[in-house]
């Protein structure tokens, strides 16, 4: 089957939610927005839509993919994977970790090449830097001199355990309180047969992105997660919550294993302490989270093999990665609001197309949810590989697609129009201010009370219509401000004709 037959399997054009859970508990209201993006994916701020003409039309949820940044990869070399792109505005760089796969080599007796026994790549979390994004190097460290690797740009490895083998960075994203004083922490995944005590998921701190203190690295979890693990602190619980596979239940061999199970799921894992031993918390355990469903077993993708995650914005924005064995991986969307039940949409379009047959990036793609915004664009790294997971037969790179600001999902209306109505909000203050594309067509905001009474110069006639493209457009009605309604319960009424919401947001008012 071609790629671009797997990605027809997988869909439509235009995205619905599926019949499972779709978010957290109903919203208390009126909503505190504060001054964040307000995201229309979910019924967690929409509180209802219909189309103008409701029997032939409907407003609908639209995914949109990210568009790929030039023909090729910007790093190649060392078989590139699971990956984690900060921006340092401090140092005016782009920092990347990333897992290099570095090739085994032997020798016989008389110094000649010999096959390598085991596995093929040995890995080691590897750095490269970039002052725009685009154009990468890879420094020549030689932090660690018995890697042999050029240039030598390994970060992180155990000089008192060389053998130890490590993967799967991720920086986090979390208070100052909980950083130890380092301005960097990194989660990652430390294996190999001489590891040890050290394997395991570990962290390890960074005052300059480049020198990671080995005194300070501490194994959080003993747990054989092979795959981009991911922590991020709830704000409304004040746990920290991991994304990983349940290794522990699921092809954990020994004796009394009749059946090792599928360890290709995605489990959830919290922990009130982020430095502590959280294999040590008996009544807290991974459980398992996001099973592939019966859409999946349509195109074969019966498994995950991870989904990496952050908390932005209020949101829990999972890149999951659908797997048919053993070929085909690629990264589409999974949203929540409390880090236990996600929304996946039903065409299931990845977030970056795979590429033309014969391409760099045609069979796997795995999209680290490290997204940088640079001006109105948000720039999602990712590695991709030619051939198939089944095979060490393959060639890796790094590559980075584009994808509007806050872009992943708009909703739509139809061409005669449709209204999309928020639950009630408490406005903060500030201009209402909207993501959209209305170049087709147009998009004008209603204000209304609680019971959706038209406020007094808010309506649809006293405001201009919005004709353009812009991730933030003011709304203004007559010269007017929603800023005069600082304080007051309200409904926005958002009328789309032919046009796109991604979302909205109440600007800080000048002075804060």
């Amino acid at each position: 089957m071609s790629r671009l037959a797997v990605c027809l399997l997988a869909g439509f054009a235009v995205a619905f939610v599926t019949a499972s859970r779709l978010s957290a508990a109903l919203p208390t209201e009126p909503l505190e927005i504060g001054h964040t993006p307000q995201f229309l994916f979910d019924e967690w701020v929409v509180d209802n839509h219909w189309a103008i003409r409701y029997k032939r039309q409907a407003v609908q949820r639209v995914v949109h993919q990210a568009a790929k940044h030039g023909d090729g990869p910007l790093l190649s070399g060392d078989q590139p994977s699971h990956l984690w792109v900060v921006r340092d505005d401090q140092a005016g760089l782009f920092r990347m970790y990333y897992q290099a796969n570095i090739l085994r080599t032997a020798t016989d007796d008389d110094g000649n090449p010999a096959p390598v026994e085991g596995r093929k790549y040995s890995t080691y979390v590897a750095y490269a830097e970039s002052p725009d994004g685009v154009t990468w190097t890879k420094p020549d460290l030689r932090l660690f001199p018995w890697i042999d690797h050029s240039p030598n740009n390994v970060v992180v490895a155990r000089s008192d355990n060389p053998k130890t083998e490590t993967c799967s960075p991720v920086l986090l994203e979390i208070p100052e309180s909980d950083r130890r004083g380092y301005r960097w922490l990194m989660l990652y995944r430390a294996k190999g047969a001489g590891g040890g005590e050290y394997n395991g998921i570990r962290l390890i701190g960074s005052l300059d992105g480049v020198h990671w203190d080995a005194d300070g690295d501490t194994r959080i979890a003993h747990l054989h997660s092979d795959c981009h693990n991911t922590i991020s602190l709830d704000p409304a619980t004040n746990q920290y919550v991991m994304f990983c596979r349940a290794k522990h239940i699921y092809r954990a061999f020994g004796d009394t294993m009749l059946d090792t199970g599928a360890s290709r799921r995605v489990a959830r894992w919290t922990s009130p302490s982020l430095w502590s031993d959280w294999s040590a918390q008996e009544d807290r355990w991974p459980q398992t989270l996001l099973i592939p469903d019966e859409r999946d077993a349509e195109t074969h993708f019966n498994f995950f093999y991870g989904m990496p995650t952050v908390h932005r914005h209020g949101v829990y924005f999972g890149f999951l990665n659908p797997f048919r064995m053993n070929d085909f991986i690629q990264t589409e969307l999974a949203v929540s609001r409390d880090g236990e039940n996600f929304t996946r949409f039903a065409d299931r379009l990845p977030i970056i197309p795979y590429g033309e047959d014969g391409t760099w990036d045609d069979t796997m793609i795995f999209a680290s949810p490290s997204w940088v915004e640079v001006g109105d664009e948000w720039w999602i790294y990712y590695s991709g590989w030619d051939g198939p997971h089944g095979t060490t037969d393959r060639t890796g790179a790094i590559g980075l697609a584009k994808i509007r600001k806050e872009g992943f999902v708009s909703i739509r209306g139809p061409r005669d129009g449709g209204v999309v109505c928020t639950r009630v909000l408490r406005w903060p203050g500030g201009d209402l201010q909207v993501n959209a594309d209305a170049t087709r067509g147009e998009l004008k905001v209603r204000v209304s009370s609680p019971l959706r009474r038209p406020l007094p110069g808010f309506d649809y006639e006293d405001g201009e219509a919005f004709t353009g493209d812009a991730v933030r457009h003011t709304v203004r009605w007559n010269s007017r401000s929603l800023n005069e309604l600082a304080g007051k319960t309200i409904r926005l009424e958002f009328y789309l004709d032919d046009a796109d919401l991604f979302s909205f947001v109440a600007a800080p008012p000048e002075g804060r």
